[in-house]
């Protein structure tokens, strides 16, 4: 817990009283990615579930396909002031070298693309399509998903600041929950675990995650093949067009028994 928490002094204002005590936060540091020795990026995130982290953002960025195409994934020996290993470098080691020079990441709101661009980035570089009969799912079905993913926020509960990402079944099962600062890592993570379970395509799954629904969390749906994205709060413009240009079922809105249906009504029963 040690990790992923950090107590801080504070002064809380409540009521005419001021008072001095220490709050738990959620702890906020880089992780460089490299792959075969070089730097691919640096992400801020959440510590915990960094392999699958990495897992999920190179599958997203269509560096691997499969859990397979990975050789290793070792912490690099970068130290703090103490002389202790930070454990915020990861080196990974691919079976099959891929020209990382190459890479135009999608998955930031400044990169400059415009929309079509990246529609058609993500249409052209996704392995596996949306059928348009995959993942059919209850409307009551879904309505419980955000009352599940909330009661499995453990961290959220101790620190009140982290985003989650959630996948189910179709009948409603919680089968993998994932925590981070940023809600981009938070779906990497828990797509990073179906990547490492060889649950990919995720056909038969669905994505819900407890913040807004951006074109990168679209995207990264999209590329693992899963038909449903559904989120507390709006999506943005651009997801919505890539839901709809993708097949993609996007709600968003979903609080207890109200949702709006942006794209792939179809599934929804």
């Amino acid at each position: 817990m040690s990790r992923v928490t950090a107590r801080r002094k504070t002064t809380r204002l409540s009521a005419g009283a001021r008072i001095q005590r220490p709050d738990t936060l959620a702890v906020e540091e880089p992780l460089e990615i490299r792959v075969d020795g070089q730097s691919l990026t640096v992400t801020m995130r959440t510590p915990g579930n960094d392999i699958d982290l990495v897992h999920g953002f190179l599958f997203g960025e269509n560096i691997i396909g499969s859990a397979q195409d990975l050789v290793s994934a070792r912490y690099c020996a970068g130290t703090d002031a103490d002389g202790h290993n930070t454990y915020n470098v990861l080196d990974i080691r691919l079976r099959t070298p891929v020209p990382l020079h190459t890479r135009n990441f999608l998955t930031t709101g400044a990169c400059g693309l415009c929309g079509k661009t990246a529609l058609d980035e993500v249409r052209t570089n996704t392995r596996h399509p949306l059928r348009p009969d995959a993942g059919t799912v209850a409307v009551d079905t879904l309505a419980e998903l955000p009352g599940k993913l909330r009661a499995a926020q453990k961290l959220f509960d101790i620190t009140g600041g982290l985003h989650a990402a959630g996948l189910f079944s179709t009948d409603g099962a919680l089968l993998a929950v994932r925590e981070d600062i940023g809600r981009h890592n938070a779906v990497d993570k828990v797509i990073g675990w179906a990547v490492r379970e060889h649950r990919i395509p995720a056909a038969e799954l669905m994505l819900v995650v407890s913040s807004r629904a951006s074109f990168e969390l679209a995207q990264k749906a999209v590329m693992a093949g899963i038909p449903v994205l559904a989120a507390v709060s709006a999506p943005s413009s651009l997801a919505v067009d890539l839901a709809i240009e993708s097949g993609l079922t996007l709600v968003g809105f979903l609080r207890g028994e109200s949702m709006n249906i942006y794209a792939g009504e179809h599934r929804l029963t």
